[in-house]
């Protein structure tokens, strides 16, 4: 009777319960480190305070690899890919769910090791791009590749699976997947492939056409003594010179604040106090963030054309 019971109670889960436990843990904390960088990328929290240099991470999280689309960071992704794995994990501990229990567990099983497994191949994509890309160390961006690689050791060792060779055959597919997928993306979003390429130090050339508002807009800015502080490697500075367009861009009064920028004044920007890039400085009052032409003529008292 009690060997009837034990074969029972493994039915309903595979998998060992230490291992969930250890998995909502490690993602938990996954949640934690990737929450609390997109909402400093939103600018709802304050600075965070990175080991071994605060200047590596803004420079790994402001990069070209940090943003997968217009006010949408990267770590937004690793935070929704966390909390469906901390989900899995707990699912099936909940009370009251003996019904198809057993079914339930064997599906979070596989549904933590196919997003543990791209996370950890993606996460290993994006720590040699800090290495070899960036050349900067993020204390955060460490850590979740440590945890996705650790949730991914539980998933396979913790996850009771029946058939190995099955296991390890999709795993490899899926990493392949990521792997692929991963290196397209890099390339695709590289400020230094051949079309956009300027020299180290050098911010990409802007490709847009500049409308007759834009250019007039420029030129009152630069005539009325504003500055743009940008960094070279900085995602946004670049979004906001293709809003003016690159002949009204280049009339702009635009201060490089990186200490490896071409031409930089680093101890200038240190002096403002600049809270990211890019800042603009209009009438004596900083903001940061990418800011519309429209806002700017505001600021700065333009009363020309607004069609831009």
């Amino acid at each position: 009777m009690g060997s009837t019971r034990l074969v029972s109670r493994r039915r309903q889960d595979p998998g060992g319960k230490w291992a969930r436990i250890a998995i909502a843990v490690l993602a938990t904390v996954g949640v934690i480190d990737t929450g609390s960088i997109t909402l400093k990328r939103w600018g709802w929290l304050g600075d965070l305070s990175c080991p071994m240099g605060a200047d590596g991470c803004d420079k790994v999280l402001n990069s070209p690899w940090g943003t997968i689309a217009e006010g949408i960071p990267l770590s937004l992704i690793g935070l929704l890919a966390y909390g469906a794995v901390l989900l899995m994990a707990l699912l099936p501990l909940l009370p009251g769910l003996t019904e198809n229990k057993a079914d339930l567990s064997r599906r979070t099983w596989w549904g933590v090791f196919t997003v543990s497994t791209a996370m950890a191949v993606f996460s290993a994509v994006l720590l040699g791009l800090m290495v070899i890309k960036i050349q900067a160390f993020c204390f955060f961006c460490v850590l979740s590749g440590v945890l996705s690689l650790l949730l991914l050791i539980l998933s396979v060792v913790g996850g009771g699976w029946d058939e190995p060779g099955q296991l390890i055959f999709r795993g490899v597919l899926l990493a392949l997947a990521v792997l692929l997928g991963g290196l397209i993306w890099a390339s695709v979003v590289d400020p230094d492939r051949p079309e956009l390429a300027t020299g180290p130090g050098v911010a990409p050339l802007v490709t847009t056409e500049s409308s007759p508002a834009a250019v007039a807009l420029a030129n009152h800015l630069t005539s009325t003594g504003a500055v743009m502080y940008s960094a070279y490697w900085c995602p946004h500075c670049h979004e906001q010179k293709e809003l003016f367009g690159k002949e009204a861009s280049a009339t702009l009064q635009v201060v490089e604040c990186a200490a490896d920028g071409e031409n930089n004044q680093a101890d200038l920007c240190r002096s403002k106090g600049l809270e990211g890039f890019p800042s603009w400085e209009i009438k004596g009052s900083i903001e940061s963030g990418v800011q519309s032409l429209n806002s700017l003529a505001e600021r700065s008292g333009f009363t020309g054309d607004t069609d831009f």
